[in-house]
């Protein structure tokens, strides 16, 4: 079975909608006209009766000449005692029954009765208004009736009729109407969506054009022009990922490659044990690049997380045991300082940080721990060349390396950084670079909120008298 739904588009649904609700008005005003009009003739009629009747009793009361009312306006009137003898009459009721067995009470003297004995030549039932009794006529006590014809029924039918017509054609024009102005309305809108089936096509370097107008339609086309600005910054940062990536995986490759060539085209010609280990350097890196390149996949895919109550103090010093360094270690951790996430995930943020700090200090590490207001906050330290000002926000894009031939002789993907920040990022936390705290190296900041139940009350440090003083612990 099909269900009709009515018209799918905005411009069909908003002419059947306006269109239904003037029907209704309309309805609503023809019906309450054409019975005005009827409730409007009747009363004319009925009036007219009584204004009759009422020259009638004056006529009873005076003493009508043999019997016979004179008829103006009605010529129908009777003049009936109590036992139903009629004593005068208009000349087109002389010699006929009463009109009516009505006889109002004292304090009633016009009744409408729609029944009535006489019947016109039309054949239409006559209107029957009944008069004002008269006790003080020479007739005694009677009562004068009235009868008009009911207003014809033609009148009532051709009225109605009129009044569907004018609705109709009233209702014609207003769908007309509809239709035009909101196809004049969403004129813009046809536009807009031409000129992104021409932006699909061509690619998005175009813009829709935005009208002068400063209307809603403004607002929209400029906000659809800022989502076309991000979706190409989006592939444009896709693509140049997509040929760091491959540049990335080419060069171990052909390293690779080259080395297993050599040694197979001249197997004397080098240590097998030192060609091996060369290869296996190269064959590490490939796998190190891909291993970033993954993380970062699912990382974009919003990869669920398992959040425990994670002790950054722990976290760094278990890290620290396990990985030696070839510079001096400095350990500044306060105690329970505590964050919700996923243990390995933030494993892997302390790593990058060390890695990166691996590669560029001079002699001296230095990893902090502590809490700021209602933060957890982990440094890492180093006395290197430190990060430019204008490169500390570069520096966390995928494949950016500040010394490329050094980062890359130091094994360095240039994804270290860029996955850090991520794994902040879906933590619910801030990962940035800024002045160290000498004056020389480089220093990084990672902010995650606190445990909920390891929350300071406020302000910076307020906790470290009850904590006491950080553990410092200096490793080589």
């Amino acid at each position: 079975m099909t269900v009709w739904r009515g018209p799918r588009s905005l411009q069909g649904r908003a002419t059947l909608i306006t269109v239904l609700i003037f029907a209704l008005v309309l309805g609503i005003g023809a019906l309450a006209t054409s019975t005005a009009l009827r409730n409007k003739a009747l009363n004319d009629v009925t009036d007219s009766a009584a204004r009759a009747a009422r020259l009638a009793v004056r006529e009873v009361h005076q003493g009508a000449p043999d019997g016979v009312i004179p008829a103006d306006t009605v010529s129908r009137l009777q003049a009936v005692d109590r036992a139903g003898r009629v004593v005068a009459a208009s000349p087109m009721l002389e010699r006929r029954p009463p009109i009516s067995r009505v006889w109002p009470g004292a304090d009633d003297t016009r009744v409408v009765d729609t029944p009535c004995v006489t019947v016109s030549r039309s054949g239409r039932t006559c209107f029957v208004v009944v008069g004002m009794e008269d006790r003080s006529s020479p007739y005694g006590d009677v009562m004068v009736y009235a009868a008009e014809r009911k207003p014809p029924l033609l009148v009532g039918h051709t009225l109605e009729g009129a009044l569907a017509a004018f609705c109709l054609v009233l209702l014609g024009l207003v769908g007309w109407g509809t239709w035009w102005l909101v196809g004049r309305a969403l004129e813009p809108v046809r536009r807009m969506r031409a000129e992104m089936a021409e932006i699909a096509v061509s690619g998005l370097s175009r813009r829709i054009a935005v009208p002068t107008s400063g209307s809603e339609l403004s607002t929209l086309i400029e906000s659809i022009n800022g989502t076309i600005d991000r979706l190409e910054h989006a592939r444009e940062t896709e693509r140049r990922f997509a040929s760091d990536a491959s540049h990335e995986l080419r060069t171990p490759l052909t390293g690779l490659r080259t080395k297993l060539e050599l040694a197979l085209a001249a197997p004397d010609a080098e240590d097998p044990a030192t060609a091996m280990r060369s290869a296996l350097k190269d064959a590490e890196r490939l796998q190190a690049v891909i291993e970033d390149l993954l993380t970062l996949a699912r990382l974009d895919a919003g990869a669920r997380l398992e959040h425990h109550r994670v002790d950054l103090a722990e976290l760094v010093t278990s890290e620290m045991e396990q990985r030696p360094s070839r510079h001096e270690v400095l350990l500044r951790l306060h105690p329970n300082v505590t964050v919700r996430g996923d243990r390995l995930q933030l494993c892997r943020v302390l790593t990058n940080l060390l890695a990166n700090a691996e590669r560029h200090a001079a002699g001296m590490i230095e990893i902090n721990v502590c809490r700021t207001g209602e933060d957890a906050v982990l440094e890492v330290v180093d006395d290197g060349r430190g990060v430019p000002q204008a490169d500390r926000e570069r520096i966390f894009q995928r494949f950016t390396r500040l010394d490329t031939a050094r980062s890359r002789e130091a094994g360095g993907t240039g994804l270290g950084l860029s996955i850090a920040r991520d794994i902040a990022t879906a933590h619910g936390g801030t990962l940035y670079a800024t002045d160290p705290p000498r004056g020389e190296g480089a220093r990084f900041v990672l902010k995650l909120p606190l445990f909920n139940d390891a929350k300071a009350p406020s302000g910076v440090m307020e906790d470290a008298p009850r904590l006491g003083r950080p553990d410092e612990v200096r490793q080589n």
